[in-house]
């Protein structure tokens, strides 16, 4: 959502002042010559995460292999038993 002032970023309210402000401080932290430098370097590695997110999304998850044996520990198993037990009892059609 934007205010009339500018851009709403959580509680802070950054309006063109501001982003004026913001930007003469990175001038003056990083220089005239390594500022481009380091805007160019924001957005590839920007390109490149959303690269990196598309592609993964894009990719099916791959199958599961039925000979795969699944390991699981003493408490996850507990678990599943008391789960299906507890279904168990209380829908007594269901095949166990």
């Amino acid at each position: 959502m934007k205010s009339p002032r500018g851009v709403i970023l959580g509680v802070v309210d950054l309006g063109p002042p501001e982003l004026l402000i913001v930007l003469a401080l990175a001038l003056l932290m990083f220089g005239s010559k390594k500022l481009p430098e380091l805007a160019r370097s924001l957005g590839s590695a920007k390109r490149e995460f959303a690269k990196g997110v598309r592609e993964e999304s894009e990719t099916p998850a791959p199958s599961p292999d039925p000979e795969e044996k699944i390991t699981m520990t003493r408490a996850e198993l507990d678990r599943l038993i008391a789960a299906r037990e507890s279904q168990s009892r209380n829908d007594p059609s269901s095949p166990t």
